[in-house]
C-alpha cells in the first residue's frame, strides 16, 4: 500500500491508464442523481464531457452507468429506493428510458451515438451468448458508438444478478478487452477508514491483497445505490486478477483520471488475462445445481483441471438445463469447482458411475460427451 504522498520512486504509473485505447468506465447512482434521485443535468453533463474528450483523442469507450432506479424514484413518487424487487424492476424500468434519453442527447452534441447495452447473467454464463454479447460490444466500437451498460434489472431476479454494477463494470472489462477500468464513486479514493475518522489517509496505491489488510470500508454511503466501497474493492480485484488495471475516484476526477493524473487509488494488476467465459463463470453465475463427486474425481478435477466424466459422479441435486452452470462438490459437500454441464438434470441419474465406453455402447455416440468439459470449467478449491 502506497499512501499519498509518497509516490517518488513507488509501484504504480498511471500512464498504463492515461496510454490505454479501451478504457470501461463505471458510474454510481449517487454520482448521477441529485438528494432527491432524480438526475443531475450538472452531473451527468460533467461526465460525458470527460468521455465525450477520451473519445476525440482517438480511445474508445464503454460506460457502465447505474443511475436507471434512481431515476425512476420521483416519477414514480419513490421517497428513497424501494427493497421489494417488483418495485425495483419498475422504477429502473421507467428511469431507463430517462438516463439513455439524458445521455443519447449529450453525446449527440459531440456528434457521438450511444447505444443500450442491458446484461443478466444469463447473457454471460452461457456458452453462446457471451460470444453474442462480445461481438455486439465489437461492433458498437467499431462504428464509433458508446456502450452504456447496466444490468437489466427489469427482468433479473434476485437468484440471477450481477449484485451490483461494480461487479459488473469489471467483468465487461474483462469481456470486452479493455485496457483500463475507472470507477468512479462520491468519495475521491480509497481511504484507510472513512476519510470523515480522524488520522485516515488516502491510499495511492495498491498492489495487492495484502495491502488492504487493516483498511476499514464498512461505513455505507449513499442511500440511492446498492454498493459501497466493499464492492468497489472486490470489483478491483476482478479485474486486476485478470490483468486490468483499475483506477478509484470520484465522478469529477473522471477527466483526471483518463488522462493519467495522479488521483484517486490505482490497482495495479496482480494476474493475467484469462479466458472470458471462465471469469464469468467464477464471479458471476449462481449454480443451478450440483453435483457430488467421488475422492477419485475431485483429484482429477483439481490436482489434473481434467473434464468431469459421470463414472466420477454418486449424487445429483437441483434441477438444470445442459449448459447452465452447476458446482462440482467433493464427498463433504464442499464446493471444488464450477463448470457448464453438457447434460439435463434428469438425464444424469441414469448415467452415475458408469464410462463413457459402456453409454456409447449402450446409447449411442452421443453419450460419449463430458458431464463437464475441462474448457468450460472453473476451479475454485485452493
Amino acid at each position: 500500500m502506497v499512501p499519498a504522498g509518497a509516490e517518488r520512486d513507488q509501484p504504480g504509473d498511471r500512464a498504463v491508464v492515461a496510454t490505454a485505447h479501451r478504457v470501461v468506465v463505471k458510474v454510481g447512482s449517487s454520482s448521477l442523481t441529485n438528494p432527491g434521485g432524480g438526475i443531475d443535468p450538472e452531473r451527468i453533463g460533467a461526465l460525458v464531457d470527460a468521455l465525450v474528450a477520451a473519445r476525440l483523442a482517438g480511445r474508445e469507450v464503454v460506460l457502465v452507468s447505474s443511475g436507471a432506479i434512481a431515476a425512476g424514484l420521483a416519477p414514480l413518487g419513490m421517497r428513497s429506493r424501494p427493497r421489494d424487487l417488483a418495485d425495483q424492476q419498475a422504477a429502473a424500468s421507467v428511469g431507463q428510458s430517462l438516463l439513455m434519453e439524458h445521455y443519447g442527447r449529450l453525446f449527440a452534441r459531440a456528434g457521438l451515438g450511444v447505444g443500450q447495452v442491458l446484461l443478466t447473467v444469463d447473457d454471460v454464463t452461457r456458452r453462446g451468448n457471451y460470444r453474442n454479447a462480445f461481438r455486439t460490444f465489437g461492433r458498437l466500437l467499431e462504428l464509433g458508438v458508446v456502450p452504456v451498460v447496466n444490468e437489466n434489472d427489469t427482468v433479473a431476479t434476485h437468484e440471477i444478478r450481477f449484485g451490483d454494477n461494480d461487479r459488473l463494470a469489471a467483468l465487461v472489462a474483462h469481456l470486452v478487452h479493455a485496457d483500463a477500468l475507472v470507477l468512479l464513486s462520491d468519495v475521491d479514493a480509497l481511504w484507510t477508514a472513512h476519510p470523515a475518522t480522524p488520522g485516515a489517509h488516502r491510499i495511492d496505491v495498491v498492489t495487492g491483497p495484502d495491502d488492504l489488510a487493516g483498511v476499514d470500508v464498512t461505513r455505507r454511503g449513499s442511500a440511492v445505490g446498492t454498493g459501497g466501497m466493499q464492492t468497489k474493492i472486490e470489483a478491483a480485484g476482478i479485474a486486476t486478477s485478470a490483468g486490468i488495471p483499475v483506477v478509484l475516484t470520484d465522478a469529477p476526477r473522471a477527466a483526471a483520471a483518463l488522462t493519467g493524473e495522479r488521483v484517486g487509488t490505482l490497482f495495479t494488476p496482480t494476474g493475467k488475462r484469462r479466458p472470458t467465459r471462465l471469469l464469468w463463470l467464477r464471479h458471476a453465475s449462481d449454480a443451478k445445481g450440483r453435483l457430488v463427486l467421488d475422492a477419485g474425481a475431485v483429484r482429477a478435477v483439481v490436482q489434473r483441471k481434467a473434464s468431469l466424466l459421470p463414472a466420477g459422479i454418486t449424487q445429483v441435486e437441483g434441477h438444470f438445463a445442459s449448459g447452465e452452470p452447476v458446482d462440482l462438490v467433493d464427498p463433504d459437500g464442499v464446493v471444488v469447482a464450477r463448470g457448464l454441464v453438457s447434460y439435463d438434470s434428469d438425464e444424469l441419474p441414469d448415467l452415475l458411475g458408469r464410462t463413457t465406453q459402456e453409454l456409447m455402447v449402450e446409447r449411442g455416440a452421443a453419450y460419449e460427451r463430458t458431464v463437464v468439459h475441462r474448457d468450460a470449467l472453473v476451479v475454485l478449491a485452493d
